[in-house]
């Protein structure tokens, strides 16, 4: 009789272990999975940020607008007129690069991630080139199923 308790109570015992790491590992997952999400979304409104084309600005500007929420979509929207004559006059091509990209903090509805990027600008006044260095601080939220940019700040 107590060998048959034991074993019972060995089973619920070893039952409730394999729920609970069968938990974990679960939400182990989606952490990593929106992680990864968080990243990519991250890269991307960098890439989009630091690569401009006078000869597409129209086309570059929406792809920054189309990863973009809140105050930083409102901002770059204000400034996308003065911005399209500015690079226009000055034939600017920034053609970036996303070096390394990693997450500060995050939970299920925002991140801040930093971002190490490169890009070299053409314009009229450097037509060989320059090489610009950022290092972005990029805080996204999720909305409407997507991770978006809401605020950009230039850091180090």
């Amino acid at each position: 009789m107590r060998t048959r308790i034991a074993l019972g109570l060995a089973a619920a015992a070893l039952t409730a272990a394999s729920a609970w790491l069968g938990v974990e590992v679960r939400e182990r997952s989606q952490a990593d999975a929106r992680d990864q999400a968080v990243l990519a979304a991250a890269r991307q409104s960098a890439l989009n940020f630091t690569s401009l084309d006078y000869r597409h600005y129209d086309r570059d500007s929406k792809n920054v607008l189309s990863g973009a929420t809140g105050d930083f979509a409102e901002q770059f929207a204000a400034q996308t007129a003065e911005l399209t004559k500015l690079v226009a006059a000055n034939k600017s091509v920034s053609e970036g690069q996303v070096l390394e990209a990693g997450i500060v903090r995050s939970d299920a509805r925002s991140a801040r991630v930093l971002v190490v990027a490169d890009s070299k600008v053409t314009n009229v006044s450097a037509p060989q080139g320059t090489s610009r260095n950022y290092r972005l601080q990029l805080d996204l939220v999720y909305e409407g199923g997507r991770w978006l940019t809401s605020n950009v700040e230039f850091v180090g």
